[in-house]
């Protein structure tokens, strides 16, 4: 790893003006991505900006037919909210599942959408819900923030500062597990409101995306037996050591059945 500056400032202001003046720095919320990387030297920045010391940007708020989740707060600390639980519980399930005890408690919701990883589990949830991603300077719809592989809508100095869920009627979500990184191999999002159902698969591809057939067939019947016979199109689907794309095909229609049934249970 080689040397770096170190900044922790006290306010949003000062870390974007830090990210936009020091050329070459990164933003590090929870750094369970960008330390690894740093160690196998893949990025070598002249200055960190580290956000923990923002505590506006922790805590998780009802707002009625909405919860937002500020970007700092810990993965363990969404699981473990009786609001979320209570609201969401598709959404505490999902960040429940996240890598193990030790990523959870360090690693952040706004860390991990920021950063984009095609088979981050977050990804999933932020578009299966519709949510909108808050940040200093804007508001951003999920259908718009998730660009390509580990790209995001975020413009240069910008930063997260929430993300702000609505509340569905049901929502699940489920997994198959890399065993050794924990992360999706495929993992499907299920969300149904009062007016559609979205569906929402992270892993399997370069990015998050959706399944307009099982969404289809969700809103006339949310059942596991209505997406049965659904098989998702290997075209743009990942091929890699872990599972080849017509794998991970059969995985999604799986993972959307048991998401389904997580979310009448």
């Amino acid at each position: 790893m080689k040397p770096f500056a170190y900044h922790q400032p006290a306010e949003i202001f000062d870390a974007a003006r830090l990210l936009t003046s020091i050329e070459d720095s990164k933003l590090v919320a929870g750094g369970m991505t960008l330390i690894p990387t740093l160690k196998q030297r893949l990025a070598n920045p002249v200055a960190l900006v580290d956000l923990s010391k923002l505590g506006s940007l922790k805590g998780i708020n009802d707002d009625g037919a909405t919860i937002t989740i500020g970007a700092m707060t810990p993965h363990a600390v969404v699981a473990a909210s009786r609001l979320v639980q209570a609201k969401i519980p598709g959404l505490a399930a999902l960040a429940a599942m996240i890598g193990d005890p030790a990523v959870r408690s360090r690693g952040t919701i706004g860390g991990s959408v920021a950063n984009n990883d095609p088979a981050a589990d977050y990804p999933a949830g932020v578009l299966g819900l519709g949510a909108t991603i808050v940040t200093s300077m804007r508001e951003i719809p999920a259908e718009k923030f998730f660009v390509g592989l580990f790209e995001t809508a975020l413009e240069p100095g910008e930063i997260i500062t929430a993300i702000r869920f609505p509340v569905p009627l049901k929502a699940g979500y489920a997994k198959f597990k890399a065993p050794a990184s924990r992360y999706a191999l495929v993992g499907v999002f299920v969300a149904k409101f009062s007016d559609c159902v979205r569906v929402a698969v992270t892993g399997a591809g370069s990015g998050v995306f959706r399944v307009p057939p099982m969404e289809e067939a969700l809103s006339q019947n949310f059942d596991p037996s209505a997406i049965a016979a659904i098989k998702v199109d290997t075209d743009g689907l990942t091929s890699d050591i872990h599972a080849e794309a017509d794998y991970r095909a059969h995985l999604v229609t799986v993972m959307a059945k048991r998401a389904v049934d997580a979310a009448l249970s």
